[in-house]
């Protein structure tokens, strides 16, 4: 089994309660851009992040797409329903493209928690992909049925963070 990993896409799962995680998955994107591989985000309950603007300098090998108005608590239910179901929409399209040899759904495991999408929903999508495509999947509380699926899975662990003492999320650090 080996040798057919390498040759494989691989489902990336990053997870937990600590930061990182939207970080991670950046990073390897611009591995994979180093490697003059196309990449495309799809950012849930996301308006926009800092890494968005820089990023778009490398022109046609990268896309980023945010949807929702921001944090769950930011916007109404209802808005955010419709948000998730524009950006699952786009991921079904990036899922299928294979010049994309990197599609990373930023913040999905938030939508599949809220119940906004079902885990059987992505996990189909997920394997009817392109062979060689690489997916990251990122946000708190991954469903076990995605853990499963997966073929790497990270739990970022919250150790210590300004936040727990009224600290915001600071420009250029957390977004």
């Amino acid at each position: 089994m080996g040798r057919e990993m390498n040759k494989k896409g691989w489902v990336i799962v990053f997870t937990g309660d600590g930061k990182g995680k939207t970080t991670a998955a950046f990073g390897t994107a611009l591995r994979m851009i180093g490697r003059d591989g196309r990449v495309a985000i799809v950012q849930f309950f996301k308006p926009g992040a800092g890494e968005k603007k820089v990023l778009k300098k490398f022109g046609s090998l990268f896309r980023i797409l945010s949807f929702g108005g921001g944090f769950t608590w930011e916007t109404t239910r209802a808005e955010n329903r419709k948000a998730v179901q524009r950006a699952w929409k786009k991921c079904g399209e990036l899922l299928k493209n294979p010049k994309y040899r990197l599609v990373i759904l930023d913040e999905i495991h938030i939508a599949l928690k809220y119940k906004f999408l079902k885990s059987a929903e992505v996990i189909k999508a997920l394997k009817k992909r392109p062979a060689t495509q690489h997916v990251i999947l990122t946000g708190r509380d991954a469903p076990q049925a995605i853990i499963r699926q997966a073929d790497l899975v990270t739990e970022m662990r919250c150790v210590k963070h300004p936040f727990k003492r009224g600290v915001l999320a600071q420009s250029g650090i957390d977004f």
